[in-house]
């Protein structure tokens, strides 16, 4: 009976040991694997930011497309009548005041040469004109034809002829713009690059004032704005080297205009205005005599204009009149006073602050603008 119960203790155990191995190879068979060795970490995706929230009623206007450059709007061109409101009030509006007297006094005659004279007409032109006036008066009566024999005399006085500032067509054409400071030569010169820019000419600018300073930085803010080349010295260089620098410039681009800017200088000052004469020579010797000389006038200084064109065209040559600020000034006059004292036509006005208000002079349109 023992060994039986020996031999059941031995089998129980036997059992109990087997199924101990059993469960030892599941755990072996279903343990993890160890994880793959980690290579190096990828870097983080780019945060992006949302654009910020424009403030709030205020609309943000598109970007123009890249590449493509804006094209300013073509300023309206000036009217006469309405920039040259303070010449026809004081002087254009008075004289037909007279004129519609009636009859005309010994007393008003001497308040129309008065008229004339204070509005820089100048002493020959108002001689002249007073002189056909009061014989037209002898045969017409009525004032309103009187008034348009002033119109037609004033026509006369200011000629018809061509006022075009001259070109080289097919070669290089160079233009020589003087003046003294303050007249806003250097202005003139930039609308005027920029009316041959909208041409489609190509223009190089000689910064040859380097007599004030600061003046090349000028003329370079105008370039810029026209697509034009400056050929500038330094501060102090001698403008006639610098005039030279330029014609060889343009020569060599093949540009189609240079603008020689001249020191803006006083015209009672001698050696000043040897130096211009020097640089006209240059630019002569290099490449023919310029095509245009133009003298810029400040309306309003009046019959001192007239003493400065008489220097400037002894020494320079000057051919014709830029006539700059005519639309601040009640003395209209001195248009008439610079063809009929010195025979130099005016080829431009300037009758404002824009690029358009650089006129080509159209005698009609200003005489009309005086008096109508």
């Amino acid at each position: 009976m023992t060994i039986i119960w020996i031999l059941i203790g031995i089998a129980v155990l036997g059992l109990l040991l087997a199924g101990v191995a059993l469960a030892g190879r599941r755990g072996a068979v279903e343990a993890p694997k160890a994880p793959p060795k980690a290579g190096p970490a990828a870097p983080p995706p780019p945060v992006v930011e949302a654009p910020p929230e424009p403030w709030p009623g205020v609309e943000i206007p598109e970007a123009p497309p890249v590449g493509i450059p804006e094209t300013p709007p073509v300023a309206e061109a000036p009217r006469w009548r309405d920039r040259l409101s303070r010449a026809r009030q004081s002087f254009g509006a008075n004289l037909t005041g007279i004129f519609n007297r009636g009859s005309l006094t010994e007393e008003d005659w001497e308040d129309i040469e008065a008229l004339l004279l204070q509005a820089d007409v100048g002493v020959v032109a108002t001689q002249r004109m007073i002189a056909d006036l009061r014989e037209r008066s002898k045969k017409e009566t009525d004032p309103e034809a009187v008034v348009q024999t002033l119109h037609a005399e004033l026509v006369a006085i200011l000629g018809d002829g061509d006022r075009s500032l001259a070109r080289n067509e097919g070669g290089l054409t160079i233009w020589l713009v003087t003046g003294v400071n303050g007249t806003g030569k250097t202005t003139t010169i930039g609308k005027l690059a920029g009316r041959l820019a909208r041409e489609g000419k190509s223009v190089v600018l000689a910064a040859a004032d380097t007599f004030r300073a600061a003046a090349d930085a000028q003329l370079e803010t105008w370039a810029s704005r026209s697509g034009a080349e400056v050929v500038k010295h330094a501060a102090g260089a001698d403008p006639a080297a610098v005039a030279f620098d330029g014609v060889r410039a343009a020569k060599a681009r093949g540009s189609d205009f240079l603008i020689v800017d001249t020191a803006g200088r006083l015209h009672t000052k001698t050696s000043l205005m040897e130096e211009l004469a020097k640089i006209r020579r240059v630019v002569e010797r290099e490449a023919g005599p310029p095509h245009e000389v133009l003298l810029v006038l400040d309306a309003t200084t009046g019959q001192n204009g007239i003493a400065q064109a008489r220097a400037f065209t002894e020494a320079a040559g000057v051919t014709g009149i830029a006539l700059t600020k005519l639309d601040g000034t009640a003395k209209g006059g001195i248009v008439i006073a610079c063809q009929q004292e010195l025979g130099l036509p005016v080829k431009l006005v300037g009758l404002g602050e824009g690029i358009e208000d650089l006129a080509p002079f159209d005698p009609h349109a200003f005489v009309d603008a005086l008096l109508d």
